[in-house]
């Protein structure tokens, strides 16, 4: 597991981490420039995503390690963390935890899916191979760089980068993370003193998401995109700009 700080001369720090099947750098390297410009920025990647060949254990040993270096690096506290999709999934059991403290937990347009092991078993069977199948051959390859130009509005770099996550990590590292966020459950109406969960919803994602975002955490702050998925990190400054306003909003805030 890695984490790397940049921006070291910015006074307010956030927390990266990415999201399922993915590397900080693939993930955030559209906006990191920016990002970095105004924050001291600690990008993590989870074991078996950082290169080191090891494999993901599970949402709540990493966890774990996340807490520890913010409490040894950090003295036990963050003015934010930032979560893409399955990232949040992390910054809501910071949050839930009580181990470190964040001022500002910012989720990006997760789904924030719970489920038992049945039905999670048989998701990941379902999704995991699909996944890495989607640069198997060269036809799958050009369909799928055609699928994310069409549904994100990628450029054809930006696809091709995350096209690669698909083959160069472990389908054993990445069923690891799926099936153990959707064990990893969060609390009703988390409410934690002086920290704000502020949401950045996608709406073409649809309003089931956006109630839970209501139901997990107690009065949270939602700002509405309208966009799909995650579009502001691949789908350029059109997408992105709104956000990342959104974020230097979040982080005037007094909490």
């Amino acid at each position: 597991m890695t984490f790397e700080e940049f921006g070291k001369e910015n006074e307010k720090t956030m927390m990266l981490l990415p999201g399922t099947c993915c590397d900080w750098q693939t993930n955030f390297g559209t906006v990191f420039s920016k990002l970095e410009a105004k924050y001291h920025l600690i990008c993590v990647n989870y074991d078996g995503f950082d290169g080191r060949g090891g494999i993901f254990p599970d949402m709540i040993t990493v966890t774990e390690k996340i807490e520890n270096y913010i409490i040894e690096k950090h003295n036990g506290r963050l003015d934010a963390a930032l979560g893409s999709s399955l990232g949040s999934s992390f910054v809501g059991q910071l949050i839930q935890r009580r181990k470190v403290h964040i001022d500002h937990g910012i989720f990006g347009s997760p789904d924030l899916d719970q489920s038992g092991r049945l039905s999670a078993r048989l998701q990941s069977m379902l999704v995991v191979p699909l996944l890495t199948s989607f640069t198997k051959n060269e036809k799958k390859q050009i369909k799928t760089r055609n699928l994310l130009k069409k549904t994100f509005l990628m450029d054809e770099e930006t696809a091709d980068k995350f096209m690669e996550c698909f083959s160069k990590f472990s389908p054993v590292s990445i069923r690891n993370e799926y099936y153990t966020d959707l064990l990893t459950y969060l609390e009703d109406d988390i409410n934690v003193e002086h920290t704000r969960a502020h949401f950045i919803y996608a709406n073409k994602m649809g309003e089931k998401y956006l109630k839970r975002y209501r139901k997990y955490f107690h009065d949270p702050d939602i700002r509405e995109f309208d966009m799909q998925h995650e579009q502001w990190l691949f789908g350029g400054e059109r997408y992105a700009a709104p956000v990342l306003e959104a974020i230097d909003d979040f982080m005037e805030m007094q909490v």
